[in-house]
C-alpha cells in the first residue's frame, strides 16, 4: 500500500506528541506498506501560516489549530491535488483533526485517522474541566469546533483509537457509532526490551519501590504520588519515591524521596539507569489526569505495574497490568492497594508477569502497526 502521512508536526520529530507521532509514523513504515510524509503547507494560505509562526509560541498554540479550520477548504485544496498527484492508497491523519478540515473523500484513496482525544471530547471530559481553558474566548467557538470535528470523524472512512473511553466519547459527543471505528492501543515508546528478571522482589519487610514518572508535577498527580508514600509510612510500611522527569517545588532528596530531573534515553548510561529505575521498582504511581499515557505501556515492558487513577483513557486493565482507582481517590487509597500486594507478594510477582504478556500482546507498536494494516488493506482492496 501507497501511505499518505498527514500530521500538523512532522513524524521525524520524535519529541512532540509524547513521541507518539513519531512511533505511529514507524508503525505503519514497518508494518503497513511504503509511507510518504505529506508537507504542511497550508498552499494558496501558506502566507497567512509563516505570520502565524511569527507570533509568541503561547498565541501560536492556541491559535493555529482553529485559524487551519478556519480555512480548511483552502488548504484542503493543495492536499487534494498531492493526494490524485501522488497515487494513494490511503491517506493516514494523527493527532491534527484539523489537517482534514474542508477535504471531505477523495475518489480512490482510504482515509483514516488515529488520536487519543478530540478538543470537546477532552474539554468536556473530567480532565478538560479540572485543567479549564486558558483563553476566555473559546468557549464562543466550541459549539462551532465541535461541528468541525464531527464533520471530520463523520468524513473519515476507519478511526483508529487507543481506548473504549474515547469511542464512548465519539459516541454520546457526536452521535458517531459504526464499525469503522477501531480501539487497538497504543504501544510503548521504548523497543527491544528483553524479558525482566524481577531482581527486587516485593516483600513486607524490605521498602516498597515507587516510581514516578512525568515532566508535570501535577499533571501527572505527582503530590498525590507523594501522599500515597506518606500514607504507607503512617501505615508503618517503610517506602521510597523515585521522581523522574521533574523538579517538584519544595521537594528535596531525602532518606524516602529522590529526585532526579531528567533521564536522555538516546545516551547508553542514562538509558541503562531508566532501565533500572524501572526494573527494581514495585509500583509506577502515576495518578495523572490525561487521555492516555504512554508511560503506563512502558512499565508494562518492564513487567512494572502501573497505579492511577481511572481518568481518560489511559491503558491500564485492574488486576492485569496494575490498577486504576476511581478520580477522587486519595494517597490512603493508593496505600490501600499497596498494603494488600505487601500482604501476598506472590500477588504481586503475578501482576508483574501479566504486565509484561499485556505489553508483549497488546501494548507495542508492531502489534498496533499489523492490526492497522489489516484494516487498512480491507478498505483499499473494497475499493478497488
Amino acid at each position: 500500500m501507497k501511505i499518505a502521512y498527514l500530521c500538523d508536526i512532522s513524524p521525524l520529530n520524535t519529541n512532540l506528541y509524547s513521541g507518539g507521532n513519531a512511533r505511529i509514523y514507524r508503525a505503519l513504515q514497518r508494518q503497513a506498506g511504503e509511507v510518504t510524509i505529506i508537507g504542511n503547507s497550508w498552499g494558496l494560505a501558506e502566507p497567512v501560516r509563516r505570520l502565524m509562526h511569527m507570533l509568541p509560541e503561547r498565541i501560536n498554540l492556541r491559535l493555529r489549530w482553529r485559524l487551519h479550520l478556519v480555512l480548511g477548504r483552502i488548504i484542503s485544496l493543495r492536499l487534494r491535488r498531492e493526494l490524485i498527484k501522488g497515487d494513494y492508497d490511503v491517506l493516514f491523519c494523527a493527532y491534527s483533526f484539523q489537517s482534514l478540515a474542508g477535504l471531505g473523500s477523495v475518489p480512490g484513496v482510504v482515509s483514516a485517522f488515529t488520536t487519543d482525544a478530540t478538543p470537546t471530547i477532552f474539554k468536556n471530559s473530567v480532565i478538560g474541566k479540572i485543567y479549564g481553558s486558558g483563553w476566555s474566548l473559546s468557549r464562543y467557538f466550541d459549539p462551532w469546533i465541535t461541528k468541525k470535528e464531527q464533520q471530520v470523524l463523520a468524513d473519515t472512512d476507519l478511526l483508529f483509537i487507543p481506548s473504549e473511553w474515547l469511542r464512548s466519547g465519539i459516541k454520546s459527543t457526536f452521535e458517531i457509532d459504526r464499525e469503522t471505528i477501531c480501539v487497538i492501543p497504543w504501544g510503548a515508546n521504548v523497543f527491544g526490551v528483553e524479558p525482566p528478571e524481577f531482581p527486587n522482589p516485593l516483600r513486607a519487610d524490605a521498602p516498597v519501590e515507587l516510581l514516578f514518572v512525568g515532566r508535570n508535577w501535577f499533571a501527572k498527580g505527582g503530590q498525590l504520588a507523594l501522599d500515597a508514600l506518606r500514607a504507607l509510612e503512617a501505615r508503618g510500611h517503610a517506602a521510597r519515591l523515585t521522581i523522574l522527569g521533574c523538579t517538584p517545588r519544595g521537594i528535596k532528596n531525602s532518606d524516602t524521596v529522590k529526585v532526579i530531573p531528567q533521564l536522555d534515553k538516546s545516551n547508553d548510561a542514562d538509558l541503562a539507569a531508566f532501565e533500572d529505575l524501572f526494573r527494581k521498582a514495585h509500583f509506577l504511581i502515576n495518578p495523572s489526569m490525561e487521555s492516555y499515557g504512554f508511560a503506563f505501556c512502558e512499565a508494562s515492558a518492564y513487567g512494572l505495574p502501573s497505579l492511577a487513577l481511572r481518568a481518560g483513557g489511559i491503558p491500564i486493565r485492574d488486576g492485569v497490568n496494575g490498577h486504576a482507582l476511581p478520580v477522587g481517590s486519595t494517597g490512603e487509597d493508593f496505600a490501600a492497594v499497596i498494603s494488600e500486594y505487601l500482604a501476598n507478594p506472590q500477588a504481586h510477582e503475578k501482576l508483574r508477569e501479566s504486565s509484561r504478556k499485556e505489553y508483549d500482546e497488546r501494548l507495542n507498536w508492531d502489534t498496533w502497526g499489523k492490526a492497522v494494516a489489516i484494516q487498512l488493506r480491507r478498505a483499499v482492496d473494497a475499493q478497488r
